[in-house]
């Protein structure tokens, strides 16, 4: 429980907490399921042994922009939070090649997705954790991404719930209060300064948000010209429990997707900036690289009789 205890304590926590990297071969949950058919409404981007991978949605803003969903399906994936270049300050933790910024070369033939980040530090998001290690102290009550040992990821709110103690938070990225918590929008969604710094100081600029349904889905929205409460009942249209706004402005966005794993990455958001390969060559940035679940073993199947 050593590396629980140093993902709740301050950003000095000692570097050389050591925890074990999951190799790609680990055997996947007991409670995954094979989803084979399109669901109504969204459209197959990736497929692995184990069926859809990921799906994707388009829908309208107010002000008739674009507004991209992606989905991940439950059990069909697992995550990794990269550390970027430059954002965030790693300071004198240990960086595994798992969590560099770029993908690496054992990640590489399972990888099905790649999408940013949240705010730099300087304008104080909340915790950052890479493997038990606190780049910056976690932050109760903020949005929170959780990604466990296994690479199981969870969206919540840090200290409701979160973390987990069957599931220790190995890997924390926070970005601000929840967008949405338990099904109930912020009270702050219309206050836009609540929701960080923009280009020009406009309310409708490039946003992107991450949420969890009911079914431990998680689902990114992002649009090149969209408001916090756009984002929310977008989510919330998709059966979005909890979320958390990530990165805005034009030039931090990033979705990419592959059409099975170790394909090329194709950007799904209109008017990305960043080329689909940003995570592939490195990125300065922090991000989230999605990659196939293992196949089910016989040892799953057995467990799920």
């Amino acid at each position: 429980m050593a590396t629980v205890a140093c993902a709740f304590a301050a950003a000095s926590c000692s570097a050389t907490v050591t925890t074990a990297r999951r190799a790609t071969t680990e055997q996947a949950p007991a409670t995954t399921t094979t989803t084979a058919v399109e669901q109504n409404g969204w459209t197959t981007l990736s497929r692995s042994t184990r069926g859809i991978a990921i799906d994707l949605r388009t829908l309208t803003t107010t002000d008739g922009s674009a507004m991209t969903l992606v989905r991940f399906l439950a059990g069909q994936v697992t995550f990794d939070l990269h550390i970027g270049s430059l954002e965030p300050p790693s300071g004198t933790a240990a960086i595994g090649p798992d969590s560099a910024p770029t993908i690496s070369a054992t990640e590489t033939p399972s990888v099905l997705a790649c999408f940013n980040g949240g705010f730099k530090v300087h304008d104080h998001p909340g915790g950052i954790v890479t493997w038990g290690q606190p780049l910056t102290p976690v932050v109760p009550g903020f949005g929170t991404l959780v990604i466990d040992a296994a690479g199981h990821p969870s969206v919540g709110v840090w200290g409701q719930g979160m973390p987990s103690t069957q599931d220790p938070a190995l890997n924390v990225r926070q970005n601000l209060q929840p967008l949405i918590a338990q099904g109930q929008v912020s009270p702050q969604v219309g206050a836009i300064a609540a929701w960080g710094f923009t280009y020009g100081g406009g309310s409708r600029v490039a946003r992107s948000a991450l949420g969890e349904d009911a079914s431990g889905n998680i689902v990114y929205a992002a649009s090149m010209s969209t408001l916090p409460v756009d984002l929310a009942t977008a989510l919330l249209s998709m059966g979005v429990v909890n979320a958390m706004q990530l990165d805005i402005n034009p030039a931090t966005l990033q979705m990419d997707t592959a059409s099975s794993p170790g394909g090329p990455l194709v950007a799904r958001i209109p008017g990305q900036q960043h080329p689909s390969d940003q995570c592939q060559v490195g990125s300065t940035r922090d991000f989230i690289a999605v990659l196939a679940a293992p196949a089910p073993t016989k040892t799953d199947a057995a467990a799920r009789q």
